[in-house]
C-alpha cells in the first residue's frame, strides 16, 4: 500500500491570487472570527493543500480589508499566554463578500460554460499544432 501524499501547491497566475484573495478572506470571516495563521491553515485546508498563502500575502490583504472597513481587528490573548490579533468581518465585509460571490459565480459559470463542451470535444494536444 502506497502512503498518500499532500498535494503539491498548484502555481497560481499571480492576479488570481490576488482577484481571489479578498472573497476567500472575507469568507473564511465570516465562519467566524480568525487571525492569521489560522486564516493561512484554513486556505491550506479548502483548497487540499494546493493554495499555499505567505504572510507576506496574508497580512496585506487583511491590513486593506481593515482600512476598507470589511473588517475590524482586535487582540487576545491565547491561553499560551502569546498575544493574537485576531480578525472579524463587519456588517460592511458580509455585504462586499456577497457582492464578491455573485461576481464569482458569473465568472465560474462563464468558464464553465466554455469549457463544458471543450473537454467533451477537444482533440488530445498535439504539440505539432502548438
Amino acid at each position: 500500500m502506497t502512503a498518500s501524499r499532500a498535494p503539491e501547491p498548484t502555481d497560481i497566475n499571480k492576479d488570481l491570487m490576488a482577484a481571489s484573495s479578498t472573497p476567500i478572506v472575507l469568507a473564511i470571516l465570516a465562519e467566524g472570527d480568525s487571525y492569521g495563521y489560522a486564516i493561512l491553515q484554513r486556505v491550506r485546508e479548502l483548497s487540499g493543500g494546493r493554495l499555499e498563502w505567505t504572510d507576506g500575502m496574508l497580512y496585506p490583504v487583511l491590513h486593506r480589508l481593515e482600512r476598507l472597513g470589511y473588517v475590524k481587528a482586535h487582540w487576545e490573548t491565547a491561553d499560551s499566554g502569546r498575544k493574537r490579533k485576531y480578525y472579524h468581518i463587519t456588517a460592511q465585509g458580509r455585504s462586499q463578500l456577497a457582492d464578491e460571490r455573485r461576481q464569482w459565480q458569473v465568472i465560474n459559470a462563464t468558464l464553465g460554460g466554455i469549457w463544458q463542451p471543450l473537454t467533451r470535444t477537444a482533440p488530445p494536444f498535439s504539440p505539432a499544432f502548438a
